[in-house]
């Protein structure tokens, strides 16, 4: 997104004169780039933001409704380390209802360390904590692959808790190739077993599709769709708070 220029140089030159002798003029905060969700399909593996990778990176996402499909507002920001994708997606999920506070201030909350967030029911207390009450509970998806009912509760949480404003953080394993072959989410090391957490905060009933925010970047990939059944396949047999 382009700054407006102020073509006036006859302004430029009063708002100096009005500065006190030897007083810098402060630099305006960089613009956060914003995330269209509309200027794209809800197809599973379409990516919306890509290349913003650096650590810290923000960007904002809108919220919005077209068809069956809908998203909420976020504030997103690129882990600033490589073992806080934990206070990163909670961050994100926060961010939907509140001013999100610092990864940093979260990592301590959650009892994050170098071997990263140990479960998801420490994301999910913190959420209840950082926003007061209950909403939030732990789903544990032990089966792998996860049985009908966990699959149903799945996409019943999804529907129900983006519907009221609050977006879901998942714990996921993806394993190389993720079964079945080249299922894995956009960018990820198709070599690696990743353990990792990302935000769910958009879906689209037709699609059968989840937005994903996903505080990795893997190969510069930050906001993407999958499908479903793919979110489903990446749970087990961690968890989720929703």
């Amino acid at each position: 997104m382009r700054a407006r220029l102020v073509p006036s140089t006859v302004a430029a030159l009063v708002l100096g004169a009005l500065l006190l002798p030897g007083t810098a003029q402060a630099s305006p905060a960089p613009a956060v780039p914003v995330v269209d969700v509309r200027a794209h399909d809800s197809t599973a593996g379409t990516a919306l933001a890509s290349g913003y990778d650096e650590p810290g990176t923000r960007l904002r996402v809108p919220a919005g409704r077209s068809g069956d499909a809908r998203w909420l507002e976020i504030a997103y920001q690129v882990q600033e380390t490589g073992y806080w994708c934990g206070p990163a997606a909670t961050r994100i999920a926060l961010s939907a209802r509140t001013a999100a506070p610092s990864q940093g201030e979260l990592a301590a909350q959650l009892g994050t360390t170098e071997a990263g967030t140990d479960h998801i029911g420490q994301v999910t207390g913190v959420l209840n904590a950082r926003l007061g009450g209950g909403w939030y509970e732990t789903k544990e998806m032990p089966n792998d692959p996860p049985t009908q009912g966990q699959r149903d509760l799945l996409w019943h949480d999804i529907v129900y808790d983006i519907d009221r404003n609050y977006p879901l953080v998942a714990n996921i394993v993806a394993p190389p190739g993720n079964q079945p072959p080249g299922n894995q989410p956009p960018g990820y090391p198709p070599d690696q077993t990743i353990y990792h957490y990302f935000t769910v905060f958009g879906y689209d009933a037709v699609d059968r599709t989840v937005l994903i925010a996903d505080p990795a970047s893997f190969g510069g990939n930050q906001i993407y769709w999958i499908s479903f059944d793919q979110l489903a396949t990446l749970i087990p047999p961690k968890g989720y708070s929703a």
